[in-house]
C-alpha cells in the first residue's frame, strides 16, 4: 500500500500543493494517465505496463513503473527507483523519462518525450510525405495533401502517431477525420490535429 496515499492530493490542482517527493501515482492519477496513453496504443498499454527492465545488478528482470514528482509523470525502471533512494529529495531533478505533466487545473498532457513509448506501441498511425514533414515539425496540423499512408479503422478523436515515410517517429496528435473520410477529403483538409512533434526539442528546449 502506498504510504503517501492518505497524505498527498489525488491529483495536482490549484487548491492543493504539488507534492515535492517522487512517489507512485494513486488510483485516480493512474487512471487519468492510462486513459491518455490508451487513446494512442489501445490494448498495447499492457506491453508498456508489463515491459521488463534489465537495468541494474539484479539477475531478475524488473519492470517499469510510473512516478510523480511535482507535476510531472515519469516512466522509469523499478531498479532505478530503488537506486535513487540514496539521492536526497532536493537533489533529485529527474528520473527515467518524463512522459507528461499535469496542468495547474489538474488535466494530464503527454509531452514529446513520450513519443518513443507511443510509437513502439501505436495502434493508429499516419505517414507523411517528405514535403509535409517540415510543416508538421513547426507545429502545424497534418493536411490531406501531406498524407502518405494511414492505418485502417481510425475514427475522429483517436490518438495518432505521426511517422515519416521511412518510419521515423515525428510526433503525435488527434485524428480529425476517419480513415474512410480521409480518402475523399480536400487536400487542405485537416487529417490530424497536432499535439507534439520532435521540433519541440529545439523550439522549446528550455521548457523541456
Amino acid at each position: 500500500q502506498n504510504p503517501d496515499r492518505n497524505t498527498e492530493p489525488s491529483s495536482p490542482n490549484q487548491s492543493s500543493p504539488l507534492p515535492q517527493k517522487m512517489r507512485p501515482l494513486d488510483e485516480t492519477e493512474t487512471t487519468v494517465v492510462f486513459e491518455k496513453i490508451y487513446k494512442f496504443v489501445g490494448n498495447n498499454l499492457k506491453n508498456i505496463v508489463e515491459n521488463p527492465s534489465h537495468e541494474g545488478p539484479d539477475p531478475e528482470s524488473g519492470r517499469y513503473c510510473f512516478r510523480l514528482q511535482k507535476n510531472k509523470v515519469y516512466y522509469v525502471s523499478e531498479s532505478l527507483v530503488k537506486r535513487a533512494t540514496n539521492i536526497s529529495r532536493k537533489n533529485l531533478v529527474s528520473l527515467g523519462t518524463c512522459i507528461g505533466k499535469y496542468t495547474h487545473v489538474g488535466s494530464f498532457h503527454l509531452n514529446i518525450m513520450s513519443l518513443n513509448l507511443l510509437a513502439a506501441n501505436a495502434k493508429h498511425k499516419v505517414w507523411l510525405k517528405p514535403t509535409a514533414e517540415m510543416s508538421f515539425l513547426y507545429g502545424n496540423h497534418v493536411l490531406k495533401g501531406g498524407l502518405g499512408r494511414i492505418t485502417d479503422s481510425i475514427v475522429p478523436g483517436d490518438g495518432v502517431v505521426v511517422f515519416s515515410m521511412t518510419d521515423v517517429p515525428l510526433g503525435f496528435g488527434i485524428a480529425a477525420k476517419s480513415t474512410q473520410d480521409c480518402r475523399k477529403l480536400d487536400p487542405n483538409g485537416i487529417v490530424v490535429l497536432h499535439q507534439a512533434d520532435i521540433g519541440e526539442y529545439l523550439r522549446d528546449e528550455d521548457e523541456l
